[in-house]
């Protein structure tokens, strides 16, 4: 079955989801995230790639790091920019979002960012719009989140260049987590050889195994000797019910404390996708150490999300 990502050359057309993505579009991804990291430092941050070109931002989901960074990153690019405020949009009065979508076509966008609570709902507009318009995936419900999952991948290249020796651990809330399962896919393809999770078993997916992830519920034995401690948000907003007995219980269990830190190797790096939680998912004392990266994947962020902007743009 063709990839609905893919055009029929076999080029990125779509960014939708980690999963069913080429190893070689990953890594076409990531070097060219790598040749727009340095944007940044120069005095003049853009460069002419997207000019005449509209992205437009619909976010159905409250965000800042994401929204920002795609705002700053089609900027960058010399893009006009439309975000969208879907609260006060016509979708508060009953508009369908491919009515809103259609709206938007007509005043010519040429790519959409959607973020939405509904999974799928990025696959759904892929489907409806004209040939010439590409769809980016910010985050949909629990199920993906692929450039947060690149801008991860990109981090932990950068710091770890050998990424098929590493061992990866991501701690928590997989069950509720679309970057964790990103981040899986991600890391899965680009040949880490060991990726775990830890978490207690009402935060984890069934058959999470059958994702080529090694399980772990307790936290000394889930961290010894790993190179990447990647934390996950524990995911309130998407709960039913109790699956915790307590914000401080989780964090005496599963919070990444400096000990717990210790067990893993000596030259870990620790990563958030933000926004963090202080004190339930991980220590103000591991979060603003020198083995945290978590700031630098927000900047990161920017150069990922070029990328993938520049290539969708140029097929």
């Amino acid at each position: 079955m063709l990839n609905p990502q893919l055009n029929d050359d076999g080029e990125l057309k779509h960014l939708l989801s980690i999963e069913g993505l080429p190893k070689r579009i990953l890594n076409q991804i990531l070097d060219t995230a790598e040749s727009f990291a340095g944007v940044a430092e120069r005095e003049v941050k853009k460069v002419p790639l997207l000019r005449g070109k509209t992205v437009c931002n619909l976010f159905f989901e409250n965000s800042t790091r994401t929204r920002t960074t795609f705002e700053i990153a089609a900027k960058r690019l010399s893009a006009d920019v439309i975000t969208l405020n879907v609260s006060t949009s016509s979708q508060s009065k009953g508009e369908t979002i491919l009515d809103t979508i259609d709206n938007l076509t007509a005043m010519h966008a040429d790519m959409f960012v959607v973020r939405h609570a509904q999974s799928g709902a990025a696959h759904m507009i892929a489907k409806h719009v004209a040939p010439h318009i590409s769809v980016i995936n910010a985050g949909d419900g629990s199920h993906a989140h692929p450039t947060q999952g690149l801008l991860d991948v990109f981090t932990i290249r950068k710091y770890k260049p050998e990424m098929h020796n590493l061992r990866v651990a991501i701690v928590g809330d997989v069950l509720h987590s679309r970057v964790a399962r990103s981040e899986i896919h991600a890391l899965t393809t680009l040949g880490v050889p060991e990726v775990r999770v830890i978490a207690p078993k009402t935060l984890l997916p069934q058959d999470v195994e059958k994702l080529g992830v090694h399980v772990y519920h307790d936290m000394n034995e889930g961290l010894k000797d790993v190179d990447v401690v990647m934390m996950l948000r524990l995911q309130n907003e998407r709960m039913a019910g109790a699956m915790l007995p307590s914000a401080q219980e989780y964090f005496k269990i599963y919070g990444l404390t400096s000990e717990k830190l210790a067990l893993a190797k000596p030259d870990a790096i620790v990563m958030h996708p933000g926004p963090m939680n202080r004190g339930v998912e991980i220590d103000s004392a591991v979060a603003d150490g020198t083995q945290s990266v978590i700031l630098p994947q927000v900047t990161y962020g920017i150069a990922v999300r070029m990328a993938v902007m520049s290539i969708l743009a140029g097929n």
